[in-house]
């Protein structure tokens, strides 16, 4: 008579047998997902998260920020500095001024198109951004799609904290559309970039 140890060591040994012998069967190639993706996140959001100026750097807000809002630049896969409302940057020679090229005919959610007073509006208002906001002495608008960032002196981490998830300074909202929902005090309605930044 088998024990019931020695059962369910007998058990654990055939079931292993088989996987090893592939009799489970082999494995089938998955197809290509196609549709719509669904996206779900087991935790309680927080009204701040909904505010690229009032995040502080941790991770989760961020998971909010990229199905609402959108970034010059932001970290996604394959590039940690990837360009997105931004067409491009360039760094001086004295490696004090950061001028982005802004990508053209861009509009956000309520249909205000994007430009530079946007990227500063979103820079001056954002909380958790100290040391980078220490380091910036003038935000230059350019032009519709240009601006600048001078810097009181060479700061070699300024992407890493402006193009990363450092901080919220990188994300841009909607300078005209901020200032009237701030004068009602509605929260009904947010605008942001999104994901596409169209």
């Amino acid at each position: 008579m088998i024990g019931r140890s020695n059962r369910a060591v007998v058990v654990a040994a055939l079931l292993c047998a088989l996987l090893a012998s592939g009799l489970a069967g082999p494995a089938e190639a998955q197809p290509k997902p196609e549709g719509e993706v669904r996206w779900a996140l087991y935790v309680t959001l927080t009204p701040l998260w909904l505010d690229p100026a009032e995040v502080v750097g941790q991770l989760t807000p961020f998971w909010v920020l990229y199905a609402m809002h959108d970034a010059l630049v932001k970290p996604m896969p394959g590039n940690l500095m990837a360009p997105s409302l931004a067409e491009s940057w360039t760094l001086s020679a004295d490696h004090r001024t950061y001028e982005f090229k802004l990508r053209d005919g861009l509009k956000f959610h309520n249909g205000d198109p994007f430009t530079a007073e946007d990227v500063k509006f979103s820079f001056q208002r954002a909380k958790g951004a100290r040391v980078l906001k220490e380091k910036v002495r003038e935000i230059e608008v350019v032009g519709a799609n240009r601006v600048r960032f001078h810097l009181h002196e060479p700061f070699p981490d300024f992407m890493a904290f402006y193009g990363t998830l450092a901080t919220g300074a990188g994300w841009i909202v909607p300078k005209a559309y901020v200032r009237r929902w701030a004068t009602t005090a509605s929260s009904d309605s947010r605008s942001g970039s999104g994901p596409t930044g169209s």
